[in-house]
């Protein structure tokens, strides 16, 4: 017989509830910018990031394996600092934080104009089944009726492969101009371009002049810890068994923002590195909120709206266990349905 997970409880009145309801109890503190506490987080990590490189530029090479693990770490946090840009909340100047987010998504290969605009619609659309574009699961009927390729590479980003997702993400939708029309889609075109500019660049001087161990040591391998760490952060961000994913027609942004986003503790070196990205429930509530005020903000949702927060998660691998076994198909009636459980009744 199908297991099926069981939805938490959480009050009862929380259909009305609003952000801007919840938005009036965060101190105003939270959505001021400090452009010291910006630029230093910049700073230091492209001091951390050059630490990294220089690492592994000089590190035997059985250490590298640490030396890859530290500088993709470390490039996340360039990537939340532009985060930050794409949200505008790094700076006041829209130039600014055009410009700081293309240079520090460049290593990544990102095109920052498409990230922004394709993050910004799972902001506005969280946990919205069928219309979310961050690891949103598929339906059984929908698994059933995909082709054998689909089913494999959902299988395996749902899956103990799960780290491949980001990968997937970056590669089949930002340098897909047709997800884009009109002025953003002159926009992405830029994007696309700097980054190509960029890569035709950077790739074939470092072949040249490290070879083509040197192009893996140097970037692939930092590259795949980073893509590890995107995946995993945005997968356990919205994904728990006791999680719902609405329909519209039910759908409720307060509810979504705040009790659909889910606080996951992690390693304080990770925490460090990434810039506290995952004290992720007051980025949904408002991404206004630059990142150093993430935690300020947190502080004050445990207070005011415990009640409807999500129970903490603490990163470990039997929690990676726990999302890949159980959150593999969803539907709507009784939450998600087991890899297991699901072929078990197929056979």
């Amino acid at each position: 017989m199908t297991t099926l997970t069981t939805p938490r409880s959480i009050p009862t009145n929380e259909q009305t509830i609003r952000l801007k309801d919840i938005l009036k109890t965060l101190p105003k503190e939270c959505f001021q910018q400090n452009r010291r506490k910006a630029w230093l987080r910049l700073t230091t990590s492209v001091l951390l990031v050059g630490l990294g490189y220089a690492g592994i530029a000089i590190a035997p090479w059985f250490t590298l394996p640490l030396f890859w693990i530290f500088t993709g770490t470390a490039l996340t946090g360039f990537f939340v600092i532009a985060h930050d840009c794409g949200h505008r909340s790094f700076a006041k100047r829209r130039w600014v934080n055009d410009l700081v987010g293309h240079i520090l998504m460049l290593p990544l290969i990102y095109p920052f104009h498409s990230w922004r605009l394709l993050h910004n619609h799972h902001h506005l659309h969280t946990n919205k089944l069928d219309i979310d574009n961050a690891w949103q699961p598929f339906r059984p009927e929908v698994f059933a009726s995909s082709d054998k390729f689909t089913q494999w590479g959902y299988r395996l980003v749902r899956g103990r492969c799960w780290w491949l997702g980001s990968i997937a993400h970056w590669a089949f939708l930002h340098f897909d101009l047709s997800q884009f029309s009109g002025k953003n889609c002159e926009k992405v075109k830029l994007s696309v371009l700097v980054v190509a500019i960029f890569a035709a660049i950077a790739f074939p001087v470092l072949i040249a002049t490290t070879g083509i161990w040197g192009f893996v040591k140097f970037w692939l391998m930092p590259w795949l810890v980073y893509h590890f760490w995107m995946s995993t952060f945005t997968l356990v961000h919205h994904t728990v068994s006791d999680v719902p994913f609405h329909a519209a027609s039910d759908w409720n942004a307060a509810t979504a923002q705040l009790s659909g986003t889910i606080h996951c503790n992690y390693p304080r070196w990770i925490e460090f590195l990434c810039h506290d990205i995952n004290v992720h429930v007051p980025h949904h509530i408002s991404t206004a909120i630059p990142s150093y005020n993430l935690r300020l903000a947190y502080s004050s949702l445990k207070e005011n709206w415990a009640d409807y927060l999500h129970k903490e998660s603490q990163f470990s691998w039997s929690l990676m266990q726990q999302i890949t076994d159980e959150c593999y198909l969803y539907e709507p009636e009784n939450f998600y349905q087991s890899f297991q459980d699901y072929h078990g009744i197929n056979r």
